[in-house]
């Protein structure tokens, strides 16, 4: 999984970047938000989200990890997907969207195609109780591999969590886990 890039940006498109790190580009998109931001050619670190799907790699970066923990909550939710999620978080600083989310604003979405009142009061329903703690500085917590590589294998982070913890409870070897759970979710 890639989690962070550090390098140099070659080119600045409207919704993208290529970021050249040690010879390598790799086409990172980021919320309209993160590209204003941005200067022109200079040196940039991003936490990154690597979305993984039958035939798409895409490479969504972020500023800083409050930002990632945030997108990564979106994506989990049924129905927003990592181009709205990236839309989503661009709608303003993190504080503002928190704030109009546990107002439950349902007009925050109205700017995003594909989202209309249904599914904005959908996300605002999810997000209440998950977005209480986005602004708290939380150490960065360590990544369970099997998760991961579960997730690398077109599973979602939630699918994951769940056959981890039916099928792990005492095994302790990363390649044992992520077998044990293949064989909950009937892979």
């Amino acid at each position: 999984m890639i989690s962070y890039l550090n390098g140099k940006i070659i080119i600045k498109k409207d919704k993208f970047i290529i970021l050249d790190v040690n010879g390598v580009g790799y086409k990172v998109f980021l919320s309209k938000k993160t590209l204003a931001k941005l200067p022109e050619i200079k040196t940039l670190k991003l936490f990154c989200f690597l979305n993984v799907k039958e035939n798409i790699l895409d490479l969504y970066g972020f500023l800083n990890h409050k930002e990632l923990e945030f997108f990564e909550i979106l994506d989990n939710i049924r129905g927003v997907g990592p181009k709205a999620a990236l839309e989503i978080s661009s709608l303003g600083s993190l504080e503002s969207i928190k704030e109009r989310i546990l107002s439950k604003d349902e007009t925050l979405f109205s700017e995003i195609s594909g989202i209309g009142r249904k599914k904005a009061m959908t996300i605002i329903l999810e997000l209440t109780g998950k977005v209480k703690d986005i602004s708290k500085e939380r150490k960065i917590k360590k990544t369970d591999e099997a998760e991961d590589g579960l997730v690398g294998l077109g599973f979602t982070r939630q699918q994951a969590k769940d056959a981890l913890s039916i099928a792990s409870k005492d095994i302790k070897d990363t390649e044992q886990r992520i077998k044990a759970a293949l064989k909950v979710l009937g892979k």
